[in-house]
């Protein structure tokens, strides 16, 4: 989808950059769409989340990220976009009359036709298996983590991971960050990239879109009149951060200080991130 660059015509349209794609109208699917609540405990003065809000008023739709209608042939009725993600999203129709929502890999068209499957699987895009029936080389997303519960990694929109080894029970994956990380030979994948990759290059102009996004407006540390709001407040003009290193709200080291936990999947990382 090529990108739309709008003429500077207002302040607002003269850095903004966005790509158009036409969905199909159709009715809202029972039991797909469910409402969602807003923030919690604002009245009380607390906040829930710094820095977000929750935006424009809109509906969740609930995706079938676990796959686990096993070997029931499923036919792509729709191509709709989803205000909770990146990427647009396929309502499926299956044999049995179910219907599901799925992320909508690239190539995947409405009419075609999707599986999954524990045993082989054609390797095309929108279906679904196990890590060791599908070909080294292939693109996935939606991979699980751990069997059964989903997948969890890939979801965003452009992304997707390559199968690059195989090993006994295990299968080795490069990730989207990078990162090269052994998982599970019987995790789920669906194949294919995710569609909207261009949404990386698009560029919103104005304060006003994002906020409409959930997201609302930062202030910087040195910008606090009171240090006691803020490690870093107090006179900036002359003292600037006042530290040896900028640090959060909290006082944790904020830039080069490594927060991951050491944990137990440590031994299935075969090479860290660049990033």
């Amino acid at each position: 989808m090529p990108l739309i660059k709008h003429r500077p015509s207002t302040a607002g349209l003269r850095g903004k950059i966005s790509f158009k794609k036409k969905y199909a109208k159709r009715q809202k699917v029972r039991g797909l769409i469910v409402s969602q609540k807003g923030p919690v405990a604002r009245s009380r003065g607390t906040v829930s989340m710094r820095h977000r809000s929750r935006g424009v008023k809109k509906s969740y739709r609930v995706i079938d990220f676990k796959r686990d209608k096993y070997d029931i042939v499923g036919k792509v009725a729709g191509i709709e976009y989803d205000p909770n993600r990146g990427s647009s999203i396929a309502l499926i129709f299956y044999k049995d009359g179910e219907k599901r929502y799925i992320l909508h890999p690239k190539g995947l068209e409405i009419g075609d036709f999707v599986v999954s499957s524990r045993g082989v699987v054609d390797p095309k895009p929108g279906n679904s298996g196990p890590l060791s029936n599908l070909p080294l080389g292939v693109q996935v997303h939606n991979v699980e983590l751990h069997p059964g519960r989903g997948g969890e990694i890939a979801r965003g929109a452009g992304n997707f991971a390559l199968i690059t080894a195989k090993e006994g029970k295990y299968c080795t994956l490069k990730l989207p960050s990078g990162e090269i990380k052994k998982l599970q030979a019987h995790c789920l994948a669906t194949v294919g990239v995710l569609d909207n990759e261009e949404i990386k290059n698009i560029s919103y102009g104005k304060a006003g879109i994002k906020k409409y996004l959930g997201r609302r407006s930062k202030v910087r540390g040195v910008a606090y009149g009171n240090p006691r709001s803020h490690p870093h407040g107090g006179s900036y003009k002359t003292s600037g951060v006042g530290r040896k290193s900028p640090v959060s709200p909290w006082g944790q080291p904020a830039k080069g200080f490594k927060t991951r936990r050491r944990t137990h999947t440590n031994k299935y990382i075969i090479e860290r991130r660049k990033k």
